[in-house]
């Protein structure tokens, strides 16, 4: 054996679970204890979220937001502030905003698009935490074909009859009633085509939000690749279904997340500060 060979340490069968048990990858993660520690688990995952968003490219512009519903204040939702780059941000930059967008803490400024489009929604729907929109490329080259998704892949049966499109679009969203039309648009789903404009996602936990966001933009970009490559096939309504029921939940979405929520903390320990 050469001398440079790497040896493997013995088996140590004294670390055997004593009781072997199925953890399965959707698994619901535990329960925050106290409405402090809730909050602060939202806030660190929305600060990490923006770091990935900037990871991916979905920093175009001052365009974009996330938001965070505060666990005890639930018509305060926490947010970027304007101007601050998504790869900059870290936990203390973030603002918490209240329903008469007055910023309760931070310093700001506060993208009015923002609270227009998140006020709306946070109010809309009450079992949303989080939600997610940015000017993300695929997302806004497939919103201008006023169309939704089609099952192409398993990837994107995550997002089959669960999004919807926005198809009226009028500028930028600076007032809530049209935040509440897209809220409409929305409806009990995880995501929306905002036609002409781009894409936006919500779910029940910052981790699905920002997970969801990250692969639909992917959607996106491969109905784009296979259109322009010839005439995808699309997989049949129920196996689409069927693959929707596997991978849909907000399981898989806290899992993937928090995968890359470890890697952004040990190369960026400030993003938590």
């Amino acid at each position: 054996m050469s001398s440079s060979a790497t040896l493997l340490p013995p088996l140590n069968l004294h670390a055997r679970n004593l009781a072997p048990q199925r953890k399965d990858w959707f698994d619901p993660p535990p329960a925050r204890p106290t409405l402090e520690a809730e909050r602060r688990h939202r806030q660190e995952n929305l600060a990490v979220a923006f770091r990935l968003f900037a990871q991916h490219g979905f920093d175009h512009g001052l365009a974009g937001h996330i938001t965070a519903r505060d666990p005890e204040w639930a018509d305060h939702f926490w947010v970027n502030p304007l101007g601050l780059h998504f790869s900059q941000i870290k936990v203390s930059d973030l603002l918490l905003v209240n329903s008469q967008c007055e910023i309760v803490v931070g310093n700001g400024p506060l993208n009015r698009a923002a609270f227009a489009i998140h006020a709306a929604l946070h109010e809309t729907r009450p079992d949303i935490v989080a939600a997610a929109h940015t000017h993300s490329t695929y997302g806004k080259a497939w919103s201008a074909l006023g169309r939704r998704l089609d099952p192409l892949t398993q990837d994107s049966c995550i997002f089959y009859e669960d999004h919807a499109l926005f198809d009226d679009f009028t500028g930028v969203v600076l007032e809530t009633d049209e935040g509440f039309r897209i809220g409409q648009a929305l409806g009990n789903q995880k995501a929306v085509i905002l036609q002409n404009h781009g894409i936006l996602t919500a779910g029940p936990s910052v981790e699905a939000a920002a997970w969801w966001y990250i692969a639909l933009e992917n959607a996106c970009h491969t109905q784009l690749l296979a259109e322009a490559a010839g005439v995808p096939r699309p997989i049949r309504p129920e196996v689409a279904r069927h693959t929707h029921s596997q991978i849909g939940g907000p399981g898989g979405a806290h899992f993937t997340f928090k995968s890359l929520f470890d890697i952004v903390v040990r190369e960026h320990p400030e993003v938590l500060q």
